[in-house]
């Protein structure tokens, strides 16, 4: 056989030995609702960088975006991707035992909060996922959320009389704003931006690093630190996905997860720490005096239904937790 074709053959003989490993590699696919460059890219790919080291690159992680979170959801219950993280907002449509941390006021700060979710009490409700079809990995991070709008600088619940305002698709969120005057607007957030520029609503709450990585400053003219909900995030996936892990995949799985939690929380501080002057150096007017007292009394009616309606007794624990 000429040399010519004997090497043909050889590289035809040895390319499925070449492929192996590529093909031996699992594929995970993780959306998130933010760009790359923000809090929740950060937990996204901290826990890719983590996951494919420790597994000696087995796996591949493939970050997407996708700012529908309940589009998100849902795929991750059907399967169709592995991963989500999102923020809690559509996630009481899913496992209603997550509304009790949307209760406004709940957290007294981000210590308390982190304590409360990596303890005992978010354990047990990360467990309720199970039953959904779907697996709580681990509690993230989306920060504290203040309120914009285009109309006018909000201090006090007077102001937010008549304003229209977007919240997520969260019916605590939604029974918060009606309470204090506004008129609640849900909506996904890939909805936003149009519904600002259009004058379909007139505002929006989120937390800090959410209105910088979204530039919202160019549709909002006002901010004001109301500081009214803690909202975390949460890593969701597949049961199928991490059934199919081995014992010892399962525990680099939750290695990576941690430090997707560490990166994401990590990014939220900074963000927030520098967040009020990055937004008042593009041109947005920040209110950092708001009456607080007054927008809690003033949730006093919606206060009491959620005693009736969520679990009271575990409301009392979250308020008297006391970090060390």
């Amino acid at each position: 056989m000429p040399l010519t074709r004997r090497a043909a053959l050889a590289a035809v003989l040895l390319a499925p030995l070449a492929a192996g490993p590529a093909l031996a590699q699992t594929q995970i696919t993780i959306q998130h609702a933010l760009p790359v460059n923000s809090h929740t890219g950060a937990a996204a790919s901290g826990f890719k960088e983590a996951f494919e080291r420790l597994t000696n690159n087995r796996y591949r992680v493939v970050l997407q975006r996708n700012d529908n979170e309940r589009e998100m959801i849902e795929s991750v219950q059907i399967g169709t991707i592995d991963c989500t993280v999102t923020s809690t907002g559509p996630v009481g449509n899913f496992v209603p035992e997550v509304r009790i941390f949307d209760v406004p006021f709940l957290f007294r700060d981000r210590a308390h909060a982190h304590a409360v979710l990596d303890g005992e009490i978010g354990q047990s409700v990360l467990k309720r996922f199970e039953a959904r079809g779907l697996v709580g990995v681990i509690w993230a991070e989306n920060g504290f959320r203040h309120l914009t709008n285009s109309r006018r600088e909000v201090t006090s619940p007077a102001d937010l009389r008549g304003l229209k305002v977007r919240t997520m698709e969260n019916q605590v969120h939604m029974r918060a704003f009606s309470t204090l005057g506004a008129l609640p607007t849900p909506m996904a957030f890939s909805e936003l931006v149009p519904a600002l520029q259009q004058g379909t609503v007139d505002g929006q709450e989120n937390p800090i690093p959410v209105i910088v990585a979204n530039n919202l400053n160019q549709v909002q003219r006002y901010m004001s630190l109301t500081a009214h909900v803690y909202s975390p995030q949460v890593i969701i996936c597949n049961p199928g996905t991490v059934g199919r892990l081995s014992a010892a995949d399962r525990q680099h799985f939750m290695t990576a997860a941690k430090a997707g939690q560490k990166a994401n929380r990590d990014r939220v501080a900074a963000d927030d720490a520098g967040g009020v002057e990055e937004l008042r150096r593009r041109g947005m007017q920040v209110t950092t005096e708001v009456d607080s007292a007054a927008f809690r009394s003033s949730l006093a009616p919606a206060f009491a239904e959620w005693e009736r309606t969520l679990d009271a007794a575990l409301l009392k624990r979250i308020r008297d937790w006391q970090t060390n």
